[in-house]
């Protein structure tokens, strides 16, 4: 009888420490149980579904509210990423299992202990062109920041044909009379999640911050005009990216056109027919109907109109606005070709872009070293590329805004890269001729921003690294938690504003200068504006 007694005891004891491991939060869909232990304090919760599966009848449709569940729904794990092509040696890295179309859900990292906490929200939106990308990989990993005192959410959110398909019938069966933008419209239902449940994880829905680099920059600045979602944030961090410049929406004509070229590649009479394909077989359309790439568009809803004239009326979410771009966005070969870097390369390239407009570029970017050619060739290819619609971005909303600016540019190169095969890649053989010191790449600053340093071994980091992300992170920190940048211990970041227009330079030695693209960022708005 005293064995069955002390065994008794032991089960009793053993099933205590078990229900003690598990951590559970209650939801307005039901409630979520995780036994992950909790890291320097944080808490985390994965794979939380914030709309319906978007599949068979629901595939491009607005995404619907989740079908609530019965019991506690374990939260230990990445939810699947959405379905896409990663090309080889591309900088994704994936810990969620497997790919869906199945794929709405974010993840929660929390350091409070309660839901009667009010801290700051980030919630983090990932880059890759709209093709790419997943709320699982380490560089956006919410644990660093969150050990901070937040509480950081990714979210996924539908890619290339699966989130910016439009279609003649789409836009006709669609109550708003809108198709295409569906990934933007996961974005929003993700915020709309934020708004109702982020209290129950301690975080205040009144403060809520979103960021994101490259695509996920451009989708902030998309949130941060349409009326759907405006009203779902407090604070914006664009990092490389907006939905201008060289980079605006399409038409929604256009890309109906384009969505019907695709379905007849596909050999889909109808929208019926589309719906009953598989994922897979809808993927593999995409690479039979010439690489087609599927973007965001005026749809009407969603973007009813562009982004210039949206903020040029003052109609945006008025929030503090943090963004800049890095050094190096592209590189001196996307204007030279394969050209010699001489003042007669370099103008016949400028005036092949710009035309009638070239004059103006030019004397923007003037330069007569070889040296001095390729570094001004680099900073009118980052340009092009992302900087002037980032700076564009931060411009308009200095003007309509009513709300503090801050700008910065990023110049810390990342440091030497081995893919996961564990193969480093052999460096370039050096070209003859004169070159320029590496700029920071596009992407180069998300693993400092967020504190990610240690979580991703591909690079060899190093003390200034180290040195670099702790300033860079203290800064965005700051920014969500206050809407200000500035803090105890970090160099001064004054705010982007006439007439001075400063900015933030950030590198081993972070410091303010008045914004030395400006003259050339205004001289590629008169070229564009006149093309």
């Amino acid at each position: 009888m005293r064995s069955i007694s002390f065994l008794s005891s032991f089960l009793a004891v053993a099933a205590s420490l078990s229900a003690a491991a598990v951590d559970r939060v209650k939801i307005d869909s039901g409630t979520l149980e995780t036994t992950t232990p909790p890291e320097n304090g944080v808490r985390v919760f994965k794979g939380i579904p914030f709309a319906q599966p978007p599949i068979g009848d629901l595939r491009w449709r607005e995404p619907r509210p989740v079908q609530p569940w019965k019991g506690a729904r374990k939260a230990d794990d990445f939810g699947p990423r959405c379905m896409q092509r990663t090309s080889p040696g591309a900088d994704y890295w994936f810990r969620s299992a497997t790919m869906s179309e199945d794929c709405l859900y974010l993840n929660v990292w929390t350091p409070a202990r309660s839901s009667k906490e009010r801290l700051p929200v980030l919630v983090y939106v990932y880059g890759g062109g709209f093709q790419n990308g997943d709320g699982s990989e380490p560089r956006y990993d919410g644990a660093n920041m969150a050990s901070k005192g937040i509480v950081a959410v990714t979210l996924n959110y539908r890619l290339g044909v699966f989130g910016f398909f439009a279609h003649p019938e789409l836009t006709a069966e669609s109550s708003h009379h809108a198709s295409g933008n569906y990934g933007f419209l996961d974005q929003a239902a993700a915020l709309a999640w934020v708004q109702r449940n982020i209290a129950a994880f301690g975080g205040d829905p009144k403060r809520v911050t979103v960021a994101g680099e490259s695509a996920g920059s451009i989708s902030v600045s998309a949130l941060m005009a349409s009326p759907v979602s405006k009203r779902l944030l407090h604070g914006a961090i664009g990092e490389s990216g907006a939905l201008i410049s060289t980079l605006p929406p399409r038409s929604l004509a256009e890309t109906e056109g384009d969505g019907s070229q695709f379905a007849a590649s596909a050999g889909a009479d109808s929208l019926k027919t589309l719906r009953a394909l598989s994922a897979e077989q809808i993927m593999e359309a995409t690479v039979k109907g010439a690489g087609m790439r599927f973007r965001p568009n005026l749809d009407g809803y969603f973007l009813p109109r562009t982004l210039k004239e949206i903020f040029a009326a003052g109609q945006q979410a008025k929030v503090p606005l943090l963004a800049g771009s890095n050094t190096e966005e592209q590189g001196a070969r996307a204007i030279l070709g394969s050209s010699d870097p001489t003042p007669g390369s370099f103008a016949a390239a400028v005036r092949r872009l710009y035309g009638a407009q070239a004059d103006g570029v030019l004397k923007a970017y003037a330069a007569s070293t070889p040296e001095g050619i390729l570094q001004a060739a680099t900073d009118l290819a980052s340009a092009r590329f992302i900087g002037h619609g980032t700076w564009k971005w931060a411009e308009l909303h200095l003007q309509t805004g009513g709300q503090p600016v801050y700008r910065y540019m990023y110049a810390r190169p990342r440091p030497a890269y081995t893919p996961l095969n564990g193969q480093a890649q052999p460096p370039a053989p050096p070209r003859p001729g004169p070159s320029i010191p590496r700029g920071a790449a596009h992407s180069a600053e998300i693993q400092y921003a967020l504190g990610n340093l240690p979580l991703d071994h591909r690079y060899a980091w190093d003390r200034d690294d180290a040195k670099v992300s702790e300033v860079l992170q203290g800064y965005f920190l700051n920014f969500i938690k206050t809407g200000n940048p500035n803090g105890a211990g970090l160099p001064e970041w004054p705010a982007y504003t006439s007439p001075a227009y400063q900015r933030m330079r950030i590198d081993v030695t972070a410091q303010s200068e008045a914004e030395p693209e400006r003259a050339r960022y205004l001289a590629l708005d008169s070229a564009l504006a006149n093309q």
